[in-house]
């Protein structure tokens, strides 16, 4: 997650999209007031080896903490509350100013569910514990794989816009026009996170089960931005 004072922006990070990618290419724009969340260690070594800005000021400021924040600083050794990966929009909002949040341009970044399922089933080596995707699936394999939820607010959505994973060309080109930047922006070729995956398109892996449930479990992320099987 990255809120850009610099240059007034607020980048909502999902799972399975290229997000630390995308984030570590935004930390090339970044300024030293803006908020950068740590991301896993070899990507933040790889940043910082970029010359990039690393993780920064992601200690979330005494004045937004609520309850919950007091009760894991007291019970969790008064370690303080910290902004963070895949935070929600509800959470982000909650812990910024609100005029930040009111006007600054929000966006993030979604995927086909039916790839970016095939996509996590082999990112955590589903193939090796599971029969197929469903059996995958029914064993909780979607757990904190929703997107929808992080960028809406009460289901309603709450980000400027959706970007798609297939279509990352034209982000670029749009963020480059969107936030005025003098040089056209672009991502890195360095991939985050990176790892085989042995079949390409889904359409060979996902049976009909697993068609079904994904298309009921990510039924708005489908209805929103377009995506079929």
């Amino acid at each position: 997650m990255i809120v850009s004072h610099k240059h007034k922006f607020i980048f909502v990070k999902t799972r399975k999209t290229a997000g630390t990618s995308v984030e570590i290419a935004l930390s090339k724009i970044c300024g030293r007031d803006d908020i950068i969340t740590p991301i896993s260690p070899n990507d933040e070594l790889k940043r910082k080896e970029m010359g990039l800005l690393t993780a920064q000021n992601y200690n979330i400021p005494i004045k937004f903490w609520n309850k919950k924040d007091w009760l894991k600083f007291f019970f969790n050794g008064f370690s303080r509350p910290k902004y963070r990966n895949h935070m929600s929009c509800e959470d982000i909002a909650s812990h910024i100013d609100k005029d930040i949040w009111n006007n600054y341009y929000k966006f993030t970044i979604d995927r086909n569910p039916f790839d970016k399922i095939v996509s996590l089933y082999y990112f955590l080596n589903g193939q090796k514990t599971y029969s197929n995707v469903s059996d995958f699936l029914m064993n909780g394999g979607l757990k904190n794989i929703h997107s929808y939820s992080l960028y809406s607010i009460n289901n309603v959505l709450a980000v400027d816009k959706v970007y798609k994973f297939e279509e990352l060309d034209l982000f670029e080109k749009n963020i480059t026009s969107k936030l005025q930047l003098k040089e056209p922006f672009k991502l890195l070729e360095y991939k985050a996170k990176s790892k085989h995956r042995e079949v390409k398109n889904y359409k060979e892996i996902l049976d009909e089960k697993a068609i079904d449930m994904i298309a009921v479990m990510f039924a708005r992320e489908i209805k929103l931005l377009g995506y079929s099987y």
